[in-house]
């Protein structure tokens, strides 16, 4: 049987249209051969996040986004997703945005809950969730920190604009000079630090004879010490505070007129007499120095003794 030029036409123009179908619908992302369902999200920000980027579970790729529009009622943005049936996703699953590397875009990943066995079906909403990447981490971190860092350049620009306000010309002139002289200053302390080292140098053997005496003077006084420590200083110490207390003990018998001493020393008439004996003894070695001839009488020829003629002052009588 042959086909007229009319149904080769047609059928070559009918193959065409199907080849520019699937082939717009390969380009955008679409198999006509797959079975597919379509599930919905709705974010308030997707950025980062294209069309036909890849929804995976578990890391593997089970289809991709198929449209992103703005859903004019709640003011969110509306993802389409185009899963593979072959992969059975339950309601209550989440749809999480997140980034794979940090140069790379966004993509969909499906957290699934396995615990729940009423599936997806074509048309379903799932639960929206993002998850930052290490960049939207770090600039969660930064944005503190940058509004900190702000304020202190704000404050240390107020505080430079106070210093400039303070430091007039003549401050400035002050400050420099003041800065010189310690420049001076400095340079005079290195100065005397050299001047120091050289005598240090010069006087290094007398130092060390120095250092060598402290070290024997240290070595005997470790061994009086050591000395002091076997004399038993202790029981010195307390043989002195028996001997003490005992020298104590006599002061106060004789301050309170015990035994002979104590008696004498507080016995007025006592004192009196021997003052008076005392007195008497000296009378007696006058006389006798002025009149030896009256205790000691030697004579050849028989010379009577001169009479006893009492002394002028005689304060025994007084």
């Amino acid at each position: 049987m042959k086909l007229s030029r009319e149904i080769k036409t047609a059928i070559l123009v009918i193959a065409a249209i199907a080849l520019f179908i699937w082939g717009y619908g390969f380009l955008k992302g679409k198999d006509l051969f797959t079975n597919y369902k379509t599930l919905f999200v709705e974010y308030k920000n997707v950025e980062g996040l294209v069309i036909a980027a890849p929804v995976t579970i578990n890391g593997l790729s089970i289809g991709k986004v198929n449209a992103i529009t703005l859903n004019n009622q709640t003011g969110n943005i509306l993802v389409e997703m185009q899963i593979n049936t072959d992969f059975p996703i339950s309601k209550s699953s989440i749809a999480e945005i997140y980034a794979p590397s940090a140069l790379g875009g966004k993509q969909l990943a499906i957290i699934s809950n396995i615990e729940d066995k009423n599936l997806a079906v074509d048309g379903d909403f799932l639960k929206p969730a993002i998850k930052l990447g290490l960049t939207d981490a770090i600039a969660e971190q930064l944005e503190p920190l940058k509004d900190k860092i702000t304020k202190l350049l704000d404050n240390a620009n107020i505080m430079l604009e106070s210093v400039n306000d303070i430091l007039d010309e003549k401050s400035k002139a002050d400050l420099k000079n003041s800065l010189a002289s310690l420049s001076e200053t400095m340079n005079e302390f290195k100065r005397a630090s050299g001047t120091l080292n050289s005598i240090l140098d010069d006087n290094k053997k007398q130092i060390g004879g120095i250092v060598t005496d402290f070290k024997k003077v240290s070595s005997d006084f470790t061994s009086i010490s050591d000395g002091l420590n076997k004399a038993d200083l202790g029981k010195t110490a307390e043989n002195l505070q028996k001997t003490l207390i005992s020298v104590d003990k006599i002061i106060v018998d004789l301050e309170s007129g015990k035994g002979t001493i104590g008696k004498m020393l507080k016995d007025e008439a006592f004192y009196n007499n021997l003052s008076k004996t005392s007195k008497e003894l000296e009378l007696l070695l006058q006389d006798l120095r002025l009149n030896p001839t009256r205790y000691v009488n030697v004579s050849l020829f028989g010379k009577k003794n001169k009479p006893y003629v009492a002394p002028v002052n005689d304060s025994i009588k007084k």
